[in-house]
């Protein structure tokens, strides 16, 4: 039995990649995600980011049942890939570098990452590895109140490749961000890419090597 069994309709704590701790009742699982209600909305958790998940009452910390209807819901068993696929064209708001979120939705989900976009940033490349939780938009809700007038799916002028890397080599030339810019090497001129290694020129002209794997996300501001 998986032991996450005992735990579903019961209220936990749980800690994610990042020291972020979450309350709320498990409301369904899988092989490689979890769902959490926190009272307020429903939280997606990959395993990958789940550092411990335990049984947790808190007289001050309570929810009130029936909750609202699960989002993204699978009759046949959720799982990540599915949850990404099931979201796709809906609006989401997503947890991927520290406490920034990032709204949008996603319009490809490939072998290692996915295409998102964000009215703020646009187009953009998110790590499957990185994704630490997703939460479904209440429906009738947008990102900004924006109108719908102002969030049509933008395409990529790129031919989209199956992983990370080869899509990255297709970006080659052309100033990326990576990571939303958390830190000043991140920003430059993406001049090549191999072997997992992105070669990132900054704007003082130092050639910058960065492991592919550990990019979390990429968008152009062009």
């Amino acid at each position: 039995m998986d032991p996450l069994k005992t735990l579903l309709g019961k209220h936990v704590k749980m800690e994610i990649s990042g020291g972020t701790t979450v309350q709320g009742v498990l409301v369904d699982f899988g092989l490689d995600i979890v769902v959490i209600y926190t009272g307020k909305e429903y939280l997606y958790v990959p395993h990958l980011h789940i550092h411990y998940i335990k049984r947790h009452t808190n007289p001050s910390f309570e929810i009130a049942s029936p909750f609202p209807e699960v989002p993204l819901q699978e009759e046949s068993g959720i799982s990540y890939r599915k949850t990404l696929l099931n979201a796709k064209g809906r609006f989401v708001e997503i947890y991927v570098i520290g406490n920034k979120s990032i709204h949008g939705y996603i319009t490809n989900v490939f072998n290692d990452y996915f295409v998102f976009y964000s009215p703020v940033y646009k187009a953009m490349l998110i790590s499957l590895n990185h994704l630490k939780w997703l939460t479904p938009y209440q429906k009738n809700i947008t990102p900004y109140t924006l109108g719908n007038d102002v969030l049509p799916v933008q395409p990529t002028p790129l031919s989209l490749q199956r992983s990370l890397e080869e899509q990255l080599k297709k970006m080659e030339g052309q100033l990326v961000i990576f990571d939303l810019g958390d830190h000043p090497m991140k920003i430059g001129l993406l001049k090549r890419v191999q072997n997992n290694i992105a070669e990132l020129v900054t704007a003082g002209g130092d050639s910058i090597y960065w492991k592919v794997i550990h990019l979390k996300t990429i968008h152009s501001p062009s």
